[in-house]
């Protein structure tokens, strides 16, 4: 079985959506889903490691979520080792509006844990809300995504 946490960075609730979404569609599964709203955990999240998924919204001029502001902070102030950390990432933007800082937060994020020492999984999903429903999208993501980590994991899904 396949434990995964979903940690969601969101200003107005869009990345929430995603990650419902995302927990719907693998609802039945052998995947087991948790999901945390960033504004409610710290570093500690990441202790005895695991496979987690970063989505979250880029707020403002390129900035984290206000909420997930803290755990963001705290990754960078204490440098925590997260070399028993595998991730993903979607990002949430706006490249018509924002086109020079179009997903900035889910790039810090990237870049904060692979100086940790995580390891991402695949390609990033950076979603432009002018293109299509970011929840479509990720949960169409979400599918090969899934088969990478097991690839990379070694873990075969149950029939």
């Amino acid at each position: 079985m396949l434990a995964l946490r979903i940690l969601v960075g969101t200003q107005t609730g869009v990345a929430q959506i995603v990650a419902q979404e995302i927990e719907l569609r693998l609802d039945g599964s052998d995947i087991g889903v948790n999901t945390l709203l960033m504004d409610d955990i710290d570093a500690t999240v990441f202790a005895g490691g695991g496979v987690f998924l970063i989505c979250t919204s880029t707020y403002g001029q390129g900035d984290v979520p206000d909420g997930a502001r803290p755990f963001y902070d705290e990754l960078l102030n204490k440098r925590p080792n997260l070399s028993n950390v595998r991730y993903g990432l979607i990002g949430l933007g706006d490249k018509g509006t924002h086109a020079a800082t179009f997903c900035f937060a889910a790039k810090k994020f990237d870049k904060i844990l692979g100086e940790l020492g995580a390891v991402r999984i695949g390609e990033p999903l950076f979603n432009d809300s002018n293109t299509e429903l970011p929840e479509d999208e990720a949960a169409q993501w979400m599918e090969g995504w899934i088969v990478l980590c097991r690839s990379q994991l070694g873990i075969e899904a149950s029939a």
